[in-house]
């Protein structure tokens, strides 16, 4: 099972562009990386650069409208993600436990839609998609 363990940092909503991690915050961060490689369970992981040097593609209108960043309706953003592939949810959220973060900083965990969670009418029209997955991560 796969899933997404996305990192919502609180007040990274109003962080000024080129704001990084203090240097004790990425070096503890990085042990849980590679915690996370050395046993087998990490696919990817990201950090995020603030919402300020960032856009939104809105389609209210039915047209794309480009936003550039900040965005102050905003109560929430994420800081980064980790994709790991675990055997079950429980699991995933004992990795997500084992996380460094701060006490501004909460972790959601989503699992990752998988072929076989779609009817099979469904996965008819989703055909050729993992294929597009795979060519993606080359």
């Amino acid at each position: 099972m796969r899933f997404m363990m996305l990192m919502i940092p609180k007040g990274y909503e109003a962080a000024k562009p080129g704001v990084i991690p203090e240097a004790d915050a990425v070096a503890a961060m990085m042990k849980y990386n590679e915690a996370l490689q050395q046993s087998g369970v990490l696919i990817t992981c990201d950090g995020l650069h603030p919402p300020s040097m960032g856009a939104r593609v809105s389609f209210d209108t039915g047209k794309p409208v480009v936003t550039d960043g900040p965005f102050a309706e905003v109560k929430e953003v994420l800081g980064g993600y980790w994709m790991i592939e675990v055997a079950s949810r429980e699991e995933a959220i004992a990795w997500a436990t084992r996380c460094p973060a701060g006490p501004n900083e909460i972790i959601e965990i989503r699992q990752m839609q998988e072929m076989a969670d779609f009817p099979a009418e469904m996965q008819s029209e989703l055909a050729g998609f993992e294929a597009m997955q795979a060519a993606g991560r080359r």
